[in-house]
């Protein structure tokens, strides 16, 4: 989470109009769903890609290693998608264990395939969005669309406290370190339930003393967010009119021929 917030800061998208970016992201992530089609995740994971990387200056190196971490829980979900016991060997492959087969179809392939590549365009348009657009940012345009104040504050509340979280499990966790308390698998089970048990504990005093904070400052039950004003771009405007007119050309294609 800290490395996605640190490297929205650095992109060099930074300040492209928010309202821009979001717009692009969830109509593209709109399509990309709708159609369930491999060419079109692909296009929609290879524009994200060039855009993340080209545009926003984010290293290929990194970028990389974010997707990895949903491609691993995509590939161990979809194996079940894939891989079957049947006592009849299907077409696509068969391992022989007996009376039994572990063995798959084509068709499953295909669709472990399609689940895979939509899901990762998917995640693609919202790392497009959370590695080039700041928190602030987002609560901006939350804003703009009139989305309900209890959901933006609840957001930023969220956003606020992953961070505290991290700190204080950092902090227990050094020195948890510093004293041998991880030496073997028995002393780091009992480390880290007792880490969960202190982190719960001063997770919730620093909730209580920020309410306290925020109280004394005068707040009234709505957070106030600065927002910068990023000049529109006409030709950024007119970029996503047609990409999403020819992704929705195509999302339309797909669905019905």
């Amino acid at each position: 989470m800290i490395v996605v917030d640190k490297l929205c800061y650095q992109s060099k998208l930074r300040y492209v109009d928010p309202m821009e970016k979001f717009s692009f992201s969830v109509l593209t992530l709109v399509f990309c769903i709708a159609s369930r089609s491999i060419i079109m995740g692909c296009l929609v994971l290879l524009m994200n890609s060039l855009l993340i990387v080209k545009a926003g200056g984010i290293s290929a190196k990194r970028y990389r290693g974010l997707m990895m971490i949903p491609l691993a829980f995509l590939i161990l979900s979809t194996l079940a998608l894939i891989v079957n016991f049947s006592r009849t060997p299907l077409d696509a492959f068969a391992l022989d264990i007996g009376k039994w087969y572990i063995t798959g179809s084509f068709a499953g392939l295909r669709r472990g395939i399609q689940l895979i590549v939509t899901a990762m365009a998917a995640v693609s348009c919202l790392y497009f969005l959370s590695l080039n657009t700041t928190m602030t940012d987002i609560i901006d345009v939350c804003g703009r669309l009139h989305c309900p104040k209890l959901f933006t504050e609840l957001m930023l509340l969220v956003y606020r406290y992953i961070f505290v979280l991290l700190d204080i499990a950092y902090s227990i966790s050094t020195a948890q370190n510093a004293r041998l308390g991880n030496k073997d698998h028995a002393t780091a089970l009992r480390s880290f339930a007792s880490l969960l048990q202190v982190l719960f504990i001063r997770s919730m005093k620093r909730a209580n003393a920020l309410y306290d904070a925020m109280e004394s400052r005068g707040y009234d039950g709505d957070i106030k967010v600065l927002s910068e004003s990023r000049p529109k771009s006409r030709k950024n405007i007119l970029l996503i009119s047609l990409t999403e007119a020819v992704l929705l050309a195509a999302t339309i294609y797909i669905r019905v021929f």
